[in-house]
């Protein structure tokens, strides 16, 4: 979309000439762009699509194109480093528990709840505990605008709010310090040029480390142009054809999405083929869960969020009528900060209503729903039911699905109505079990949907949750 002069884009109005501020570094990764310097100063010209935005720096003059996540206006709350914008309260918990972040550490985040529009989650140590936990504080406003978190205390703005609280507590436990380590956000495109065409020179693919070997072909860790990191699926002769190959990448190609890994760009004009996306650098979620030394550090909270950033990506897909049919722990990466995205759509489809298929022989039984083992039919509520699934992998650490069965003895048993009991191996919150039963309903339509799960997840509360509301 292309914005005119009254149109409102985050919450500010852009007009030709608008002043911005970069909120990130970034390096130009083609001649059409420009590289930013985090506080740097520049004017809105024009907005390509959705990502790229064509801007003037104001220092000397030169324009191109920057991303349109890395910059703010100067005026909006966008461009302060505590402002996190429309992030959920569990994510931002994330971020405030990386051990980066100290006593004090803030961010104020977009609540849209009816009671008030923005929150403020505090980073504060409890010595009860005797851990770090995180405190929600309500912003409220009055009829006239005022902004406060207590009725003593009204603030013009959310900045002279935050700049008070960052002098005085007023009733919070600690002053406010510094803001939450925010990450740069990650892009769906590898530059610019890539944005409307998507095959590449293979030249400018370097492939460096085999991060793994399967059926169709070999994954590896590389390098575009040189300093891009990016993860590079090959295609084996013989064994998939180009037109299939290229399906899995044009279902790719038109997802965007936060959970969900972005692809990048295709080779297609030699062999190998290759697939590029982008690199997620602790690997998949279930080498994760089974790594000794970094399961120690995951807690159940850690594995609610796992969670709920996968319903989120799954309800994205279930949005675009798009069936995975490979949902497993297997197929999630794992990148910084335990940011998860859904990968490895080699067997997604479009579809409206249900996908039949002639064969399941190649379809992991032990994550497959009853009306697929049966009938071979496929739709959105046969990926909820590998959810469930899922799940179980995820607060068991990695555990087999039904431990000392045969796939056979699986196929045999489900459709009579069997059902993993809740595991023992591990803690596993009694809301979770209970998402994962509802999730293996043997009706279909009395699964329930991925936009449903992801709410039910985004607020679920955990027993003993370092994470206090006021």
């Amino acid at each position: 979309m292309m914005f005119g002069e009254d149109e409102n884009i985050d919450g500010a109005v852009k007009i030709s000439g608008l002043m911005m501020v970069a909120l990130y570094d970034y390096n130009a990764r083609s001649h059409h762009e420009l590289s930013l310097k985090k506080g740097v100063r520049l004017q809105f010209l024009d907005e390509h699509d959705g990502v790229w935005v064509k801007v003037r720096l104001t220092a000397n003059g030169k324009e191109g194109y920057v991303p349109k996540a890395y910059i703010a206006p100067i005026s909006a709350p966008d461009s302060q480093d505590w402002f996190f914008g429309e992030i959920p309260r569990r994510y931002a918990e994330q971020l405030l528990l990386d051990p980066v972040n100290q006593k004090g550490a803030f961010l104020v985040r977009l609540a849209n709840q009816a009671t008030h529009k923005y929150s403020l989650s505090l980073k504060d140590f409890s010595v009860l505990r005797g851990t770090f936990i995180i405190k929600h504080y309500r912003i409220r406003e009055d009829d006239q605008g005022n902004v406060f978190m207590a009725d003593s205390q009204l603030f013009s703005s959310i900045h002279e709010l935050v700049e008070a609280y960052s002098y005085m507590s007023y009733g919070l436990t600690c002053t406010l310090a510094q803001p939450c380590k925010k990450p740069a956000p990650a892009l769906p495109v590898i530059s610019w040029e890539t944005t409307d065409n998507w095959e590449v020179d293979r030249n400018k693919i370097k492939l460096h480390k085999l991060l793994g070997e399967g059926y169709f072909g070999q994954v590896w860790y590389g390098l575009y142009d040189d300093e891009h990191e990016v993860a590079v699926k090959t295609l084996k002769q013989d064994t998939m054809t180009r037109d299939a190959f290229m399906k899995e990448a044009t279902v790719m190609k038109t997802l965007s999405h936060k959970n969900i890994i972005s692809l990048y760009a295709v080779c297609t004009l030699q062999e190998p083929i290759y697939i590029i996306t982008e690199f997620m650098k602790e690997g998949a979620l279930l080498s994760v869960l089974k790594d000794d030394e970094k399961r120690e550090t995951l807690d159940v909270n850690h594995l609610v969020y796992i969670s709920s950033q996968i319903a989120c990506g799954m309800a994205y897909l279930e949005m675009k009528s798009l069936v995975h049919r490979d949902l497993a722990a297997r197929n999630v990466l794992v990148s910084d900060g335990l940011l998860c995205k859904i990968a490895d759509f080699g067997m997604a489809r479009n579809i409206e209503g249900e996908y039949t298929v002639q064969t399941i022989s190649k379809f992991p039984v032990k994550w497959t729903a009853p009306e697929v083992l049966l009938y071979n039919k496929f739709t959105i509520k046969s990926d909820v039911w590998s959810f469930g699934i899922l799940l179980y992998e995820i607060f068991t650490y990695g555990a087999i699905p039904y431990p000392g069965m045969t796939n056979a003895q699986v196929a045999q048993t489900i459709p009579t109505g069997y059902r993993m009991p809740k595991p023992t191996i591990s803690f596993c919150p009694d809301p979770i079990y209970e998402m994962m039963h509802t999730a293996w309903e043997a009706e279909p339509f009395k699964r329930p949907t991925f936009e449903h799960l992801d709410n039910a997840l985004a607020h679920l509360e955990i027993t003993g949750h370092t994470s206090e509301y006021h």
